[in-house]
């Protein structure tokens, strides 16, 4: 069954896709833009995107309206993401990126507590487990989402800080 996406009213107002010059309106709808992005990934499962893919995706581009947010403008709203934590760049050019539509540390801890329910504690298990493994489907851990291994070592080295998990060869002193 297909899940349909439900945008927001903003979606369907022309000017949403022009950044407006207020400070205030501007980071209303920088927010708004941000809560799409989130949403719209996590619905589809999407982990990562150029950014010129994502111009010509439904995201950004609404062809009913025939508006499309412009390549700076997306530039900012992927920065804004960022800096809340649910972004990292894959390039200097800062032309594809990963999207988090949860952060680092909330994904850690859903693994975590699907580690402690599942009886796992102690045990050893490779990433690639945890990325494609059918103990996993259906438990809110990172399984099957679209994930790189690289996000699943960000989200596992968020356990390693805490000490609730220990990565071989990279894990930090616990104190």
């Amino acid at each position: 069954m297909a899940m349909s996406f439900e945008w927001p009213w903003q979606y369907r107002f022309p000017p949403f896709f022009t950044l407006q010059p207020n400070v205030d309106t501007r980071q209303k709808q920088l927010a708004a833009w941000c809560s799409l992005v989130l949403s719209f990934c996590r619905l589809h499962k999407q982990s990562s995107m150029t950014v010129m893919e994502a111009q010509e995706s439904p995201l950004f581009n609404n062809v009913k309206l025939q508006r499309k947010l412009p390549v700076e403008s997306i530039q900012i709203v992927l920065e804004e993401l960022r800096k809340k934590g649910n972004l990292e760049w894959l390039d200097k050019n800062k032309s594809s990126f990963l999207i988090m539509w949860r952060r680092p540390e909330e994904w850690g801890k859903l693994i975590y507590q699907w580690v402690s329910r599942s009886g796992q504690n102690n045990s050893v298990f490779t990433l690639y487990e945890l990325t494609n493994g059918e103990d996993t489907e259906n438990e809110g851990v990172p399984s099957k989402c679209g994930w790189r291994m690289q996000q699943c070592r960000w989200h596992v080295h968020t356990l390693a800080l805490e000490c609730l998990s220990f990565q071989f060869g990279c894990s930090p002193q616990c104190t």
